[in-house]
C-alpha cells in the first residue's frame, strides 16, 4: 500500500502501489515518485493509471506537485517488456492490450492512459519536473507536462517514440511545440535524438539547469519562490496564461482585467480591513 500523508492524515491507494507510484504530501507541496528505480522507473500502462489516480488523492491545501524519479534516472520511457511476446507480468504485452480492440477502442485506450499526464495543466496546482539523468519517450512527456523543469547537469531528453514506428501520444506533442516551436519539435521529433541539459536550457524546455548535487535544492527553492505568493494569483496566472495562446492581443487584455478584478477587490479589501 503506497500512502500520503498530510498533518497526519493518510491516504492510501491500492493504484498507486501498482503503478510503482509514490505520493508524499507536505502542507502545500505535493511530491510524486516514479518509484520502480529497478527498471528505471520505466512506464506500464498500470503506471499511467497511477498517474491518473494522483489528483484525486491531492488534499485541497496542495498548491504546489513536484514530479521526479527515485534514483539516478527520472524515467527510461516505456517498460521495453511490453514490446515483447511476454509483456511484463501482471499486465501483459501491447499485443495482448491492442488486439482485442477495434479502431476506436485503441484511440479510447490512450486517452484513458493520457489523463494520467493531462491532470498536471490543471489551474489548482503549479507543477515542477525534477528531472535527473533521462527522460526518455512517456518520461519526456511527463516532463513536458508539468508547467516548469528543473534539470540537473546530467539530465537527457529523447523522444523516442518516432524511432519505434510511432508518434508521442501522451500529451507530449503541444507543451513541446509551445516551449521549442514547430520546426525545432519537428526535428526533435522526427530524429528521436538525444537532448542534453545544456541544450534542454537553451531551448527553454527546462527553465533551470543545475549540477545534479545541487538539484534537490533548486527546486526546494523554486518551490518556496512559488509559495512565498498568496495563494490566489499564482492559480489565476497559470489560468491566463494557458489560454493566451487560443487569444489575440485584445482577447488577451480582457482576460487579464477581468481576471484582475477579484484580485484588485481583494487587495482593497485587505488594506482597508474589510
Amino acid at each position: 500500500m503506497t500512502s500520503a500523508t498530510s498533518a497526519g492524515n493518510p491516504v492510501q491507494s491500492d493504484a498507486l502501489a501498482a503503478g510503482g507510484i509514490r505520493l508524499e504530501v507536505d502542507g502545500a507541496v505535493a511530491t510524486v515518485v516514479l518509484d520502480r528505480a529497478d527498471r528505471r522507473n520505466a512506464m506500464t500502462p498500470t503506471m499511467w493509471l497511477a498517474l491518473a489516480a494522483v489528483p484525486e488523492l491531492l488534499p485541497a491545501g496542495v498548491r504546489v506537485v513536484v514530479i521526479r524519479g527515485d534514483g539516478p534516472t527520472f524515467c527510461a520511457g516505456l517498460d521495453l517488456r511490453l514490446a515483447s511476446p511476454e509483456g511484463v507480468p501482471g499486465e501483459g504485452s501491447m499485443g495482448s492490450i491492442m488486439t482485442p480492440l477495434d479502431d476506436q477502442g485503441i484511440a479510447d485506450q490512450v486517452g484513458i492512459w493520457q489523463q494520467g499526464f493531462l491532470w498536471m495543466r490543471d489551474p489548482r496546482w503549479i507543477t515542477i519536473a525534477s528531472v535527473q539523468g533521462a527522460a526518455v519517450g512517456g518520461g519526456f512527456q511527463l516532463a513536458l507536462s508539468a508547467d516548469l523543469m528543473v534539470a540537473a547537469d546530467d539530465a537527457k531528453f529523447c523522444m523516442k517514440e518516432n524511432a519505434l514506428g510511432l508518434v508521442p501520444d501522451l500529451t507530449g506533442t503541444k507543451p513541446l511545440v509551445d516551449r521549442v516551436g514547430y520546426s525545432r519539435a519537428l526535428e526533435i521529433c522526427a530524429t528521436s535524438r538525444w537532448i542534453d541539459a545544456d541544450e534542454a536550457g537553451r531551448l527553454g524546455i527546462a527553465q533551470q539547469v543545475v549540477p545534479v548535487a545541487d538539484l534537490e535544492t533548486a527546486t526546494a527553492a523554486l518551490v518556496s519562490a512559488l509559495l512565498a505568493t498568496v495563494p490566489a494569483p499564482g492559480v489565476k496566472v497559470k489560468e491566463l496564461l494557458l489560454a493566451a495562446d487560443r487569444r489575440d492581443v485584445h482577447e488577451q487584455a480582457r482576460a487579464e482585467r477581468e481576471t484582475q478584478v477579484s484580485l484588485l477587490r481583494g487587495m482593497a479589501n485587505r488594506i482597508s480591513g474589510a
